[in-house]
This record gives structure tokens, C-alpha cells and sequence, in this order.
């Protein structure tokens, strides 16, 4: 089994299922039990791994072929365990594996705790510059950085299986957004994965990353 030609394996994307702090409309990170999935969240998560199998099955893909990779913190984690667990996939090293750098994207210490209403500000601030990020958190240009690195460390870990990024929704819109240009991109053919996503990075692809939003729960195939 393989990916596109630009990839050794096949991947999808899961946002969290919906979190506690998404019932409370608030902003945060972090890895405390009170910032785990709600009941639906759980009943998301359940969902997205039944669509998850289902999809392996008809792409004819062994379950020792999945590898799934998951942003540290509560909701991701409970996430990342709850698919495993109706995968039937043992949730440790090596099918199931955190990894820092899907976490949350941090939008500073101003805006922790804060209402979901400041989404639309940042978002509009990452159109403008997607270079520069709100007051002492990170910007798009700095999620997309990590999380190329992750996928790096993903192609290397892995040849020829299903790999699944549990994460958040900017880092996962981010991720999309530089994933599918890089994809279009018409280089030599010859350039490595960090090469092309690097050609990519610009302000203008950048900029447009809320054009691949998730909802919670939602399980997406990019590549």
C-alpha cells in the first residue's frame, strides 16, 4: 500500500471530537482531565472510528497497517483511545503514539481562557499576515513549521500504512492547507516532502487555511 507519489503512506486527519471547553466556548490547552471530550465528543469519536474501519476495509487495508499519531492533550488523547478502541488497535508504542507537536495551536497567554468569540480576530489577523501571530502566541507560519516536521518524522517512521493525525482544528487546517499545495505543486519531481512543503509556505497559501475547517469529530483522507 502506498500514498500519493509524494508520500510513503496514506493519511487521514481527525479533529477531536467535541471537548468539554468546546461546550463551555472557551480557548485553551493542556492535558487536565476537565479539558477532555464531552459525552457527544465520545459518541464523535466512536463514530469517526467505525468511518475509519470502514474505510480501511474497503481500501482493502490491514488493521496492523494503521498507525495513529495524537496531539498530547486530554481531548486528543481520549480521541485518539476511543478510535483505537473500536479499531481493536493496542493504544501504545508502536500503532498509537503522542506526538508535541500536533498540539493545540497556542494563541498566547492574552487570549487562554478566553471566549471562542476571539476565533473570528485571529483568523482574520492570519488572512492578513499569516506570519504574524497574536500577541505572544504562535502563527500560522509557525504551526505549519512543527507540524511539517511531524510529518517528517511520520514518512520516516512509516512506509506503506494508514496513518491517522489526531489533532486540533487550526493545526489540522494549517496541516491541510500546506499538505494539498504541496500536492499541486509543480516542482522537478525530485524534491524531497520538507523541500516542497517549504516552496509551499507562503503567504498566499498560508493565509487561506480556514478554507480545510473540521468540525469536531470529522475524519478526513488527504492524502
Amino acid at each position: 500500500m502506498a500514498g500519493s507519489a509524494l508520500f510513503r503512506n496514506r493519511y487521514w486527519v481527525l479533529r477531536h471530537g467535541k471537548s468539554i471547553p468546546n461546550e463551555r466556548g472557551i480557548i485553551v490547552n493542556g492535558t487536565l482531565e476537565e479539558y477532555a471530550l464531552a459525552p457527544e465528543g465520545i459518541d464523535q469519536a466512536r463514530l469517526a472510528g467505525e468511518l475509519l474501519c470502514s474505510e480501511l476495509k474497503e481500501n482493502n487495508i490491514p488493521i496492523e497497517d494503521v498507525q495513529i499519531y495524537y496531539s498530547p492533550f486530554s481531548r486528543t488523547t481520549n480521541t485518539a483511545k476511543t478510535v483505537a478502541s473500536v479499531l481493536n488497535v493496542p493504544f501504545e508504542i508502536p500503532q498509537c503514539k503522542a506526538m508535541e507537536e500536533l498540539r493545540e495551536r497556542f494563541f498566547g497567554p492574552e487570549l487562554e481562557l478566553q471566549s471562542h468569540d476571539k476565533y473570528p480576530e485571529i483568523w482574520a489577523l492570519d488572512e492578513k499576515d499569516p506570519f504574524l501571530g497574536p500577541e505572544g502566541g504562535e502563527s500560522v507560519s509557525d504551526v505549519s513549521s512543527r507540524l511539517a516536521a511531524a510529518l517528517e518524522i511520520m514518512e520516516a517512521e512509516c512506509q506503506g500504512c494508514a496513518v491517522v493525525i489526531v489533532s486540533h482544528g487550526d493545526p489540522l487546517q494549517i496541516l491541510q492547507t500546506v499538505v494539498h499545495a504541496a500536492k499541486q505543486h509543480s516542482g522537478s519531481g525530485g524534491e524531497s516532502l520538507s523541500v516542497r512543503i517549504e516552496q509551499v509556505r507562503v503567504s498566499s497559501t498560508l493565509s487561506q487555511h480556514r478554507k480545510f475547517a473540521l468540525l469536531t469529530g470529522e475524519l478526513r483522507k488527504i492524502a
